[in-house]
């Protein structure tokens, strides 16, 4: 296992000097879902919700959230993003929504928070729309998928 990257020798929480690294394209995608009644993603689907477009405005809400990672995870370097994409599928056999978030940047340092804190707050916007009808939503599986670009290259989850 390498060094945490977020402690210096003595043991102290840092932020990491990326300083000396190259500007590369960097891309992460990520993803996660929230469950719920059936009669909830009816709701969501029909249009028919009295708050309007859950998933529009959780899409919104995710976009918004990865431009501000940094003001949320203490040592998280702000970027500037290039690009910030939120899918949406619902599935109504497993009466679910999957949120699968791309984000990318041409910078020092990698946009897996980015991606992840939009898939967060995706959902939870989801489940705060919806919470009134459906208290037993449940938020779950959120993990990266793919990350391309830096140093350490190319990765895709095994599962």
């Amino acid at each position: 296992m390498s060094e945490l990257s977020h402690f210096n020798k003595a043991g102290e929480a840092h932020m990491v000097d990326v300083g000396h690294k190259a500007t590369t394209h960097r891309v992460a995608i990520a993803s996660g879902t929230i469950s719920m009644q059936p009669a909830t993603l009816e709701k969501i689907l029909e249009g028919s919700h009295k708050k309007g477009d859950v998933l529009g405005i959780a899409r919104v809400a995710g976009i918004m959230a990865s431009k501000r990672t940094s003001d949320l995870i203490p040592l998280c370097h702000p970027l500037p993003l290039t690009k910030v994409e939120i899918d949406l599928q619902t599935n109504t056999q497993a009466s679910l929504v999957l949120c699968t978030v791309t984000t990318e940047t041409l910078h020092v340092t990698g946009v897996e928070m980015e991606a992840l804190t939009a898939v967060q707050i995706t959902l939870l916007t989801i489940y705060d729309m919806c919470k009134a009808i459906d208290k037993e939503m449940c938020i779950d599986n959120v993990r990266m998928l793919e990350k391309r670009g830096g140093k350490s290259g190319n990765w895709k989850s095994s599962r």
